[in-house]
């Protein structure tokens, strides 16, 4: 009998249920009390670590799913496959959450659907709101294969064989688009954010970023399934993913150096500030770190290299999303904005209820099928 009960009260699960006893207390007193008793967004900082975090970093963790169904579907990679389901149950996941944090951090959340028939095709966040509900849609049809599977529904089977492909397809378009147009709804307040961020091209930036974290994700997903479950790591395959990841992230920072000179803020960069130095923390950690990692061919087919490499690109780009839509912004413009407890409640609640969510769908569906 205690055996059971150490093995039902873990360490982790323990501080998991902690979390989310937490998270739901504030998210009562967020949905009967206002934004304002749970958190420190104000009419002069009215985007924090909900959108930062749980939107700008959520979306582009989510990454993953578009990423390999562009390698696997459009470009035939076929090698690629076994990556396949875990990748787009990460991203549906992702953006089930996503819509979980628009609905809290939103003042009036029962009119999120709005945007369905109340149209503004010139607004930017018109285009990422249909793009998510659709994305998020046709992530649920990616998925759906694998609930059909388990249940051996198999006319069904046949039907979504047969649109596989248009719905993959249609997936990387859809990602395609929104994954740059979060980068597009800062373009309007040039006069807010610091120059080291600011620039023209933050739509180009947010998808090149979000290419390599999708690939990131990938391998780090794995990671820890072949941990938590006893999966066979495809460690070739996750190798040529984290080349793949810092590649692009050099190209990435080649084209940032450049602009930042030829637009003249590179001096920026040395200005000894807080500001400059959390831009430099952001390349060091995000790029040329993980770079040092995994350019080496020897160290990507080593396991532990791999994963710290890997961590190294994550946590880059949560840093890069949250100087975006936070630092740059509530410091350059003087307003000082630090999350609130609840805040940091509600947010780890959701990664927590992501966790549970992944571990409950692995368990219970072929996820990992002898073909995946």
């Amino acid at each position: 009998m205690k055996s059971k009960i150490a093995s039902l009260f873990t360490f982790w699960r323990v501080v998991g249920g902690l979390i989310v006893i937490s998270g739901l207390y504030y998210t009562y007193i967020r949905f009967t009390q206002g934004i304002g008793a749970v958190s420190n967004l104000s009419d002069v900082s009215p985007w924090g670590l909900w959108i930062g975090f749980d939107i700008l970093c959520g979306v582009g963790l989510a990454a993953g799913g578009f990423t390999i169904c562009a390698i696997t579907h459009i470009f035939n990679i076929e090698r690629f496959k076994p990556l396949t389901r875990p990748a787009i149950l990460t991203a549906f996941l992702g953006y089930v959450l996503v819509v979980v944090a628009l609905l809290i951090d939103l003042g009036k959340p029962w009119n999120i659907w709005h945007a369905i028939i109340m149209w503004n095709p010139r607004s930017v966040m018109f285009e990422v709101a249909w793009c998510v509900m659709l994305y998020t849609t046709v992530l649920f049809l990616e998925f759906s294969p694998v609930i059909v599977e388990r249940f051996n529904l198999q006319k069904l089977q046949s039907i979504l064989k047969k649109i596989a492909v248009p719905v993959m397809i249609l997936g990387v378009l859809l990602s395609t688009l929104h994954q740059s147009s979060l980068g597009s709804l800062f373009l309007i307040v040039p006069q807010k954010m610091h120059p080291l961020w600011y620039t023209p091209m933050l739509p180009v930036y947010f998808y090149m970023t979000a290419i390599a974290t999708g690939f990131a994700m990938v391998v780090f997903e794995s990671y820890l399934s072949s941990r938590a479950f006893g999966k066979e790591l495809e460690l070739p395959l996750l190798s040529t993913c984290g080349l793949i990841s810092v590649s692009t992230l050099g190209i990435y920072f080649v084209i940032k150096m450049t602009e930042l000179a030829l637009s003249g803020n590179i001096s920026y960069i040395f200005a000894g500030d807080f500001l400059a130095n959390m831009f430099l923390a952001e390349m060091l950690v995000g790029v040329i770190i993980p770079g040092a990692i995994l350019l080496s061919k020897h160290r990507r087919r080593n396991r532990t290299y791999l994963y710290t490499g890997i961590i190294f690109v994550i946590t880059g780009f949560l840093m890069n999303r949250m100087n975006v839509g936070v630092t740059s912004i509530s410091v350059y413009t003087g307003t000082n904005y630090f999350p609130a407890v609840g805040e940091v409640a509600i947010t780890l609640m959701i990664v927590v209820f992501g966790m549970m969510a992944f571990k409950f769908a692995v368990k219970n569906f072929p996820v990992f099928s002898a073909d995946h």
